[in-house]
């Protein structure tokens, strides 16, 4: 019987997906990590110290919430590290003078029902639809990415297929609360 041997490409685990952020995003991310790390974690440690010095812990309420909320704030320290360990930072400003959709662009378009509006195409974690800020996975943006202004594009909705056409791209500094500069 022959034998099989495996490729160490096979072996190889896949490269973690991109996760691309605009300067004011990373900048957000950062300082909610600091905060935890150099405030909330420190002073969170010193009441579960004070509430397990106590006594009794199976009904010590601070310190029972206490170790409940470290387990939350440690979680969260996880997932902001990792987020921005595999970060790539990009600065929409810096784009140039261009009227084609990539990432970090500022787009408004009419939509099917001939409304304006506009959208800023950002990082997953960036997200916030109440800004217009969407994120570059999202349909929108995957609809919209590397057309231009004036382009007609297809945008696959719950409701059917709408045409969308991009009046203007514009690319803007986005400070770290979001707005632009």
């Amino acid at each position: 019987m022959p034998r099989t041997t495996r490729s160490a490409d096979a072996e190889t685990p896949a490269p973690p997906p991109k996760n691309y952020m605009t300067p004011g995003g990373y900048q957000r991310l950062k300082r909610e990590l600091t905060q935890l790390l150099d405030v909330e974690r420190p002073e969170l440690v010193k009441v579960i110290s004070w509430a397990a010095s106590n006594g009794d812990r199976s009904e010590n309420g601070d310190y029972i919430y206490g170790k409940k909320r470290l387990r939350e704030i440690d979680r969260r320290i996880h997932y902001l590290g990792k987020r921005l360990d595999n970060v790539q930072v990009v600065d929409p400003a810096a784009r140039g003078d261009t009227d084609q959709v990539f990432f970090g662009a500022t787009v408004e378009y009419v939509d099917g029902d001939g409304h304006d509006q506009t959208v800023t195409i950002v990082g997953i974690d960036e997200a916030d639809v109440t800004r217009g800020h969407v994120s570059w996975v999202s349909p929108i943006a995957r609809a919209l990415l590397k057309h231009r202004a004036g382009d007609t594009v297809k945008l696959a909705t719950p409701t059917g297929v709408v045409d969308i056409e991009i009046a203007d791209v514009r690319y803007e500094a986005i400070t770290a609360t979001g707005d632009g500069a």
